[in-house]
């Protein structure tokens, strides 16, 4: 790139300090020190002056934004794997690429998939609350916290890729039977090696699971994949993990199902409106009926830094004439 202006990359909230030292060393890098979200007129200037636009999981980089972008604008290098939220279509139609960050953040989502997998039948928060709380604690007792054991119980995973894939062989390692549903059936070395049980049917593993992982991608075919129909299907003593995205819900009927007890629980880092958060969902985690953490299941220095490497990465060979390695195309319909 010597002898070549520097590209002007705007990025849309605030990376971890070595990927801005890196980008800042590449290009001419307008960073979000602040890290705020950028307002609906500022993601307008930036995507009007911008070379290259970094946004994240919070920003709305939809068909109305891109048609106000400037002429210099021709790469979306999102610091994401998800892009639900970029028209990537509208996008390609204004000759735009669309890059994203695949295949980094597996081990750190499927470990805190793990996490809400133990936390809520054994009632962590639950506990750990007792502790930090007004009453004092009052010591062991043989019936008191009582939860219920993960070991030999039955896990539903809802999407066997490579996040799907990582947390059974987590789950089996904790002595769970593991249980899948994809939209193909896995290698057969790969079942094989997990003894994991295939369902070409959601609804018929639904109704015999004790625990549902929901590890699919957003897409418009996985909204509401988890319909109020296909919960009502869950067992009263199943409990349902999420740590993939919210539409992939019908939050309304989750919640009414664990209000009425017709499921034990849920263990949940995504929401359907986030950051807006249903407001029955904090009753529900007042009652300890589910615990709730802030969409961090993906939040771990060294995978954020692997993001960070990748987007640039995306930006240095779109900027040298190739073909990004993360290129993403717009949904056949």
């Amino acid at each position: 790139m010597a002898g070549k202006k520097k590209p002007l990359v705007v990025i849309t909230r605030k990376l971890p300090d070595p990927v801005e030292t890196r980008m800042r060393e590449l290009f001419d890098a307008r960073l979000n020190v602040e890290d705020r979200p950028m307002t609906q007129p500022e993601l307008v200037a930036a995507v009007k002056e911008a070379d290259v636009l970094v946004p994240t999981v919070t920003d709305q980089i939809d068909a109305a934004l891109i048609a106000q972008a400037g002429d210099n604008l021709k790469l979306i290098a999102n610091f994401g794997n998800g892009v639900d939220k970029i028209d990537v279509a509208a996008a390609a139609k204004r000759g735009i690429t669309v890059t994203n960050t695949p295949n980094v953040l597996t081990e750190d989502t499927a470990d805190m998939t793990m996490a809400l997998m133990l936390a809520v039948p054994r009632r962590l928060a639950e506990g750990a609350n007792v502790l930090t709380g007004d009453k004092k604690w009052a010591g062991w007792s043989p019936t008191w916290m009582l939860g219920r054991r993960i070991w030999g119980k039955r896990l539903g995973i809802v999407g066997m890729g490579r996040i799907g894939t990582a947390v059974a062989r987590r789950a089996k390692a904790f002595g769970l039977s593991i249980h899948y549903h994809n939209r193909h059936r896995v290698l057969p070395e790969v079942e094989d090696g997990l003894e994991a049980t295939y369902w070409e049917s959601l609804d018929q593993m639904l109704a015999r699971m004790d625990i549902i992982s929901v590890n699919c991608p957003s897409t418009p075919a996985t909204f509401h994949l988890l319909s109020a129909r296909r919960l009502a299907l869950l067992q009263p003593t199943a409990y349902v993990v999420n740590t993939a995205r919210g539409d992939i819900i019908d939050e309304e009927a989750l919640v009414k199902l664990i209000q009425d007890g017709k499921i034990a629980g849920a263990g949940l880092d995504v929401y359907e409106h986030e950051p807006a958060l249903n407001g029955k969902l904090l009753k529900l985690a007042a009652k300890n009926k589910v615990v709730l953490l802030p969409h961090m299941g993906s939040a771990t220095l060294e995978g954020r830094i692997d993001m960070g490497e990748k987007v640039i990465i995306n930006i240095r060979a779109f900027v040298d004439g190739h073909r990004p390695p993360d290129r993403v195309l717009p949904l056949r319909t």
